[in-house]
Parts: structure tokens; C-alpha cells; sequence
């Protein structure tokens, strides 16, 4: 069945393969976008798909272009003719430590939090805990199809640190920093102002800048930071260059009372990190369910956005996200995981829950639309465009192989899309390209390449 074809291959974990000064190409369908494609309608707008072309990436790890013909004998060639090749997905806001509890059964968030969450990023004050926790959890971002990513580790510094060195060793995009939590969590999971800036200060001078590493000051949410601890890490976004923030915000509405009363001064939940100074144009806020229009409008005026994580809204059942409210109001919107609130590192599931989110709110969210939030949305988000999250010459090939099909229902879904809907009209390519998103998961990534090597090869017969 043609887009099918499978290769030997043999299980990889290539974080160390030798760099090689190679031109390389590889022979798939190309996938992706150069403007945000439209709401609600899946016309061609920003679409560019390139069926059948090989991919050019220079010895450095560059796309050089795209081109129909096979290259010459001096380029290294990889013939994946009927598979897809896509930009490598970004993952905006997701826990390393919280693999241990995916899956979790419980109520909701401030009860998850206490019941798993904490015991779990307890461990990971254990220097080995923190490594072999990192090391896994990068791994599985590569095998999901994920190459670059906004994490949470621990209160714990080494952990911020075991993550920054896995990543390195991987030659990944990563953004990361210890949390900060001085209040309302255990013994071992706070920290103080004083201390706190002090290995911020450290973290940020080893890593930030440094090859892909960004740091990012990574309060937990409002109710575990004093006002103090907020001030410092909006001082540290003012003092260096190019600093990122992380944090939770408006999640649910249990969680949106207690800031409430532990913040009586700001007019909002959002206005808490607005006081201080932590709204900027490298700010991620998770969640943002639980938003008012005013909120929205300073989500718009500082750059800040809303890292949308479906799977985990639904899980712990903390509300449904307006993305047309979003939209009108004119801030960003990435897509992320949230593992382990949510049930999945897979990027496809993760869009697949996204669409079911707006369809409950009468929307009906276009694979194209979604898959652009995953890929060059969330590269522009992140001011991160002109290295990620797309094809164009010159970014970085982060880029991922996948078939179109995995499994007998998927393979014979396909196969209707492909022979009802034969043609090259936008309709045909959306009609196959939302059933692929809505059935593909990890089985579907052949290989996952992060600036031109190989970091995920699927096992054999897989």
C-alpha cells in the first residue's frame, strides 16, 4: 500500500551519534506552513505541502531547500517516499519529573498536585533520580516525535541542571529552570528568596545562551510563590537578556478562589503576574482557561501567551478552553502536553483532544490550524521562528518522519482518504490529514532528527 512502505531499521537512542560534516537529504511528503492558516475552514491559507520532494540539510544542520529531483551522489540520501516529514513538534509546557504519575487517578488539580505530584518531584532531589528521570523523559519526547520544548523540572537545582545536560547531549532546543515554590508545599519542595536567586543566578550563567539551552524564571503558579519570590523572578526576566517565564495560570476554578485570596491586591489571577513584572513577550502561561476579557486584552499588549493543554484539562476536569475568545482578543496560543496531568507526550493525541475541547464550544478546530499551533505558531510564540518550526532555508532541520498510517484501522482509513478524496485540493489533503491526526500516535514516527542527525529511530518491526 503506497505511503506504507516499511525499512529495516534498528532501535536507536542516538543522542551520541558522531557529527559528521555530511550533506544529507531525505525523500518524503513535505509538511508545513507559512502563515497561520485559517479558522474554522481548511482552505489552503498558509499551507505548503511538497509531495514527493527530498529535503536538503547542509553540513551544519540546516535546511538548504527542497527540490523534486534526487540530488547527486554527494549528498547522503534517505528514501522515505510515502511517508510524511513535518517540522519537529514544539511542546510548550510539560513536567519531566510527572512521567512517574501520568495516568493517575484522582480528583482535581489542587488534590492531584497534593496526592501525587509533590511525592513524585520529592525523589528528584536525588542528583541520580534527576538524571535518569531526564534522560528518560528526552528520550521520549524524541520517540513521540517532539524535538524542542518548555519543561518543568523540580524546586530541586539539579534537576533543572540534568535536563539542560541531557539536552545538550541530544543538541536540543530546550527552555527550562528550577521552580520556585516558598510556600504551601512540602518539606523538601521549597526554597527562599535568597537561595532561590542564588541558583537561578548559577543556572542562568552556566546555561542560558549556551548552544539551545534557554533558561526560563519557572514559578510553579501563585499560590506556592510569596510576593517576594514573584518580584525576584520578574527582576531576573529584567536583568538578563532574552529570559523566558513559565508558570500556571487560571487552570481551575478552585485554583483561581485561592489566588484570589492569598492575592486580595491584584484585580485578577493574570494580574498577579502582571504586578509582578512577569508579562512579557518570552512569557508562557499554561492552561488560561478561566480568563476574563480584560486578562485576555494584557495577554495581547505584553506578548505573553497561553500554552493550551487539552489532555489535561479533561483529564483533571478543569474547564474547557476558549480558543475563538483567544483569537478575538488577538495573544498567542501553543499547544502542549502538560504529561503528567496530561495522558500523553504524543503530539497527534494531544490535537485530537484540542478538536474535541472547541467542538463541546460549537468550534470545529481544522488539523491545519492545529498542527500550525504545534509547529511554526509555537516557533513564533516563542520568538524562536527563525530557528524552528518550519522548512524554510536556513532553521535548523528539526524534523520528523512519520508513516501515514499505523495499524489496520488507520492503514484502511488512509486508503479511503486517499482513493475517495484523489486530488490535490486543499479538501483532499485536510480529509487525510485530520484522519492522520486523529489516529496517529508514537507508532507512527519512523525517525526523529534534531538539527540533521538522527536522535529516534523506530525499532525494528515496530
Amino acid at each position: 500500500m503506497q505511503g506504507l512502505r516499511q525499512t529495516t531499521i534498528t532501535r536507536m537512542t542516538l543522542e551520541h551519534e558522531p557529527a559528521r560534516a555530511v550533506k544529507r537529504a531525505w525523500r518524503a511528503d513535505l509538511l508545513d506552513f507559512t502563515a497561520t492558516p485559517s479558522w474554522g475552514s481548511p482552505d489552503e491559507a498558509g499551507v505548503r505541502l511538497r509531495p514527493d520532494h527530498w529535503l536538503l540539510v547542509d553540513e551544519q544542520g540546516r535546511i538548504e531547500g527542497a527540490t523534486p529531483h534526487e540530488p547527486g551522489h554527494d549528498w547522503e540520501r534517505h528514501d522515505h517516499r510515502g511517508r510524511l516529514l513535518m517540522p519537529g513538534f514544539i511542546d510548550t509546557h510539560v513536567h519531566c519529573p510527572q512521567l512517574d504519575v501520568i495516568a493517575s487517578w484522582g480528583a482535581g488539580l489542587l488534590d492531584w498536585l497534593e496526592t501525587y505530584t509533590f511525592p513524585a518531584e520529592l525523589r528528584h532531589a536525588d542528583p541520580a533520580v534527576a538524571r535518569a528521570g531526564a534522560e528518560r523523559f528526552l528520550d521520549a519526547l524524541l520517540a513521540h516525535g517532539t524535538t524542542a520544548a518548555v519543561v518543568f523540572p523540580t524546586v530541586h537545582k539539579a534537576s533543572a541542571e540534568a535536563l539542560f545536560e541531557g539536552a545538550a547531549a541530544r543538541g536540543m532546543r530546550l527552555i527550562t529552570g528550577k521552580v520556585l515554590m516558598d510556600r504551601h508545599a512540602p518539606d523538601g519542595l521549597r526554597d527562599d528568596v535568597p537561595g532561590a536567586r542564588a541558583e537561578c543566578e548559577e543556572l542562568i550563567g552556566r546555561w542560558h545562551g549556551r548552544g539551545r539551552a534557554a533558561f526560563a524564571a519557572t514559578v510553579r503558579f501563585a499560590v506556592t510563590s510569596t510576593p517576594e519570590q514573584l518580584a525576584m523572578a520578574g527582576e531576573l526576566g529584567r536583568r538578563h537578556a532574552g529570559l523566558y517565564m513559565q508558570t500556571h495560570v487560571a487552570e481551575s476554578r478552585e485554583e483561581v478562589r485561592r489566588v484570589a485570596e492569598l492575592h486580595p491586591e491584584a484585580r485578577s489571577y493574570l494580574d498577579v503576574y502582571r504586578r509582578a513584572g512577569l508579562l512579557h513577550e518570552r512569557a508562557v502561561l499554561a492552561h488560561g482557561i478561566w480568563l476574563d476579557a480584560q486578562d485576555r486584552s494584557l495577554l495581547h499588549d505584553t506578548g505573553a501567551h497561553i500554552a493550551h493543554s487539552p489532555t489535561s484539562n479533561l483529564f483533571l476536569g478543569s474547564g474547557l478552553f476558549d480558543w475563538s475568545a483567544a483569537r478575538a482578543a488577538g495573544h498567542g496560543v501553543s499547544i502542549a502536553t502538560d504529561v503528567g496531568g496530561g495522558t500523553s507526550l504524543s503530539m497527534p493525541r494531544t490535537l485530537a483532544e484540542a478538536y474535541k475541547v472547541q467542538a463541546l464550544q460549537g468550534e470545529r478546530l481544522t488539523a491545519f490550524y492545529a498542527l500550525h499551533a504545534a509547529t511554526a505558531g509555537a516557533a513564533r510564540a516563542l520568538r524562536l521562528e527563525h530557528e524552528i518550526g518550519s522548512l524554510e532555508r536556513g532553521r535548523l532541520a528539526d524534523v520528523v518522519i512519520w508513516d501515514w498510517a499505523a495499524g489496520p484501522v488507520a492503514e484502511h482509513r488512509d486508503a479511503v482518504a486517499r482513493g475517495a478524496l484523489a486530488g490535490t485540493t486543499p479538501q483532499a489533503l485536510h480529509a487525510r490529514l485530520f484522519a492522520w491526526m486523529q489516529l496517529a500516535d508514537e507508532r507512527n514516527v519512523v525517525q526523529s532528527l534534531v538539527a540533521g542527525h538522527t536522535r529516534h529511530r523506530r525499532a525494528k518491526g515496530a
